[in-house]
């Protein structure tokens, strides 16, 4: 893999197919697709897996997420540049705390190689969007989930399931990381005939694209 390629990450062979389609050829000759795995725990281990046998210049995490709250719109795309953590830590519901609030670090860092710790949450380097994504073990099943998972991070304003681990496997390697989610439904609606996968699974596309284009 040349170094200036950019390795885009898809959870699910579900939104790798419809990403695929609506990027075409459009950077192919910069851009390798590759799964992630759904779940923090397979994104870390493949992102990091990856990161370690192709060498890329850039990582892009793709893929579809639950909106917290009317900040974002179902249909449309978003790029996120902080990215926290959520189910690492103590308790559940309204008694969950996280790691860094029990004096916890996730990663506590190696000054040997210029490794800043890791809490709970990660800010990207670079212009910020001001969009916060929070990462979860398990995604809210209802109501109920999503209000305490608000009311710890209230500027939280969507919800995935790999965002965090491919930003810890990212950080550690050193290379330089993008999320971008299609919104496809409100977290803890488990219904899914309400959900709008294929329009924001394109609109990411197409925010990976311009993001790619905008790229040096």
């Amino acid at each position: 893999m040349r170094p200036s390629t950019f390795l885009l990450l898809v959870p699910t062979a579900g939104e790798r197919r419809v990403v695929e389609q609506a990027i075409g050829s459009r950077g192919a000759e910069r851009l390798r697709i590759e799964l992630c795995g759904f779940g923090p725990i397979a994104a870390a281990a493949r992102a990091a897996h990856l990161l370690a046998a192709l060498k890329p210049a850039s990582v892009m995490l793709v893929g579809i997420a639950g909106a917290m709250d009317d900040r974002l719109a179902i249909g449309q795309a978003y790029r996120f540049d902080e990215v926290v953590s959520y189910g690492v830590g103590v308790g559940t519901g309204s008694d969950f705390q996280q790691a860094l609030s029990l004096g916890w670090s996730q990663w506590p860092g190696d000054s040997s190689v210029g490794q800043q710790a890791i809490g709970d949450r990660i800010v990207r380097t670079g212009t910020a969007t001001g969009h916060v994504l929070l990462t979860a073990c398990a995604a809210s099943a209802g109501p109920a989930d999503v209000a305490a998972r608000r009311a710890l991070i209230p500027d939280a304003v969507a919800e995935d399931m790999e965002g965090f681990g491919v930003a810890v496997a990212c950080e550690l390697a050193g290379v330089p990381w993008t999320i971008i989610r299609g919104i496809s439904n409100r977290a803890g609606d488990r219904d899914h005939s309400q959900w709008c996968v294929e329009p924001a699974l394109e609109a990411a596309a197409a925010l990976a694209h311009e993001t790619l284009a905008e790229a040096p």
